[in-house]
């Protein structure tokens, strides 16, 4: 078990792999199925994690994007999340990581904050999406946005890398970390 690293494998040839973190098994496994549903030039594989690290496997893909999902209706599944930031490398957070925070829509049932979460995805630098996975549209809808995401990630799209869509997600709108 170690420290998971970007660049440890080759790039596969078209082929693009992420790994959704979190402890949602059934939301995690319907987002999976509905990435594999995208039509997509590249060959996608999705791997799901309740937590990192990941045990040590010289069969291992390379891994383009990682995806954090925090269910905001458990406090359980932020500290996984902390507790899994550990086992990854920091050049992973050079436009390679973003988190997704799902169950908002139902923010009277919510034990997290949502500025518990902002806090975390900016000490990260990382982009934060939010989407309420039960629902299929909504599902649908991300795992869209998360295909062209990976492909950018793993640098299927010419022009573009995972630099440029970090600076891109950035919001100019949001106030300095500083402020928070």
């Amino acid at each position: 078990m170690s420290v998971l690293r970007p660049l440890d494998k080759l790039p596969g040839l078209n082929t693009a792999a992420i790994l959704l973190v979190g402890t949602e098994d059934a939301l995690l496994q319907q987002l999976a199925d509905s990435m594999l549903k995208e039509d997509c030039k590249s060959e996608l594989r999705v791997h799901l994690a309740k937590s990192l690290p990941l045990p040590s496997n010289a069969h291992r893909p390379r891994i383009d994007l990682i995806v954090f999902v925090i269910n905001l209706h458990s406090k359980y599944s932020l500290k996984n999340v902390e507790d899994s930031l550990h086992h990854v490398d920091a050049n992973f957070f050079l436009g390679k990581v973003c988190f997704l925070a799902t169950g908002a829509g139902h923010e009277s049932h919510c034990s997290v904050h949502r500025n518990t979460v902002v806090k975390l995805a900016r000490t990260y630098r990382s982009p934060l999406l939010f989407c309420d996975l039960e629902v299929e549209g909504f599902r649908a809808a991300m795992a869209q946005r998360l295909v062209r995401v990976l492909q950018i990630c793993a640098g299927h799209v010419p022009g573009v890398s995972a630099l440029n869509l970090l600076s891109l997600l950035r919001s100019s709108e949001s106030p300095p970390l500083e402020e928070l």
